[in-house]
């Protein structure tokens, strides 16, 4: 294991680590901030999903106690994610967000609590599985694709055209129907969705990679981001990815 990737503690080890609340804070920070490094600039994520979010979890609470060492630069005042170097930047018009995490029911009481407080009752509500890929907003002028641009930092993402161009369900051209419901065509629309690797095609393809002596993907998810980050855009093309526009 690389030296970078030796020292990775759970929320609870950290915890246990240091009892003072400006120092447990500070570690959390830099412990999130170094997956998040390895996760979304190197997609070689060091620790799961579940374990990722236990971090944040943990930072949260702390910070929520002691709103005095809340820092503008904590993973916390932002979206998650990583603008890499080797795409172009992408601006994004509005901002793109990201899910929030809800690690048990009263959680959940607490978010249907805000629901009310906001609305003056709780509205009907709309549950489904989340598509679980890498966000893309997908921009179309005059019926065709201009652009499509990852999540990034939520407020700049990369210009990922050419490879999402080799994504066979991406549309290049919108349908004659899609331009009808558009009143006017003239002007850019963009499409957010996911781009996701099928749990079957992440494991055929890791068994290739295995077969020829090589590292696969930590999950699907990963799979997907990488996919969508080469540098040859041949090699997304050979990739199995779908697209769901939302």
């Amino acid at each position: 294991m690389p030296e970078e990737q030796q020292n990775l503690f759970s929320g609870e080890e950290l915890a246990a680590q240091t009892s003072d609340p400006a120092a447990r804070i500070e570690a959390l920070r830099r412990e999130i901030e170094h997956n998040s490094y390895l996760y979304y600039a190197l997609d070689a994520p060091a620790i799961s999903d579940g374990a990722f979010d236990s971090l944040m979890h943990e930072l949260r609470a702390l910070e929520a106690k002691h709103p005095e060492l809340i820092d503008p630069s904590s993973p916390t005042q932002r979206v998650g994610g990583y603008v890499g170097e080797q795409f172009a930047p992408i601006q994004h018009e509005r901002r793109m967000y990201s899910l929030d995490d809800a690690m048990d029911a009263g959680e959940l009481d607490e978010w249907l609590g805000r629901v009310e407080d906001f609305f003056g009752e709780i509205p009907p509500l709309v549950c489904e599985l989340k598509i679980d890929g890498s966000s893309v907003a997908f921009t179309f002028e005059n019926g065709r694709l201009l652009k499509a641009a990852t999540r990034g930092d939520g407020t700049t993402g990369e210009d990922i055209t050419v490879n999402v161009r080799t994504v066979r369900d991406v549309p290049l051209r919108l349908r004659d129907e899609a331009l009808s419901a558009i009143r006017d065509t003239e002007e850019p629309i963009e499409l957010r969705g996911e781009c996701y690797m099928p749990k079957s095609s992440f494991e055929s393809l890791n068994a290739a990679a295995e077969a020829n002596g090589k590292s696969g993907f930590a999950n699907p998810r990963n799979a997907a981001a990488g996919s969508l980050r080469q540098k040859d855009p041949q090699v997304t093309a050979h990739r199995d990815l779908s697209t769901f526009v939302y």
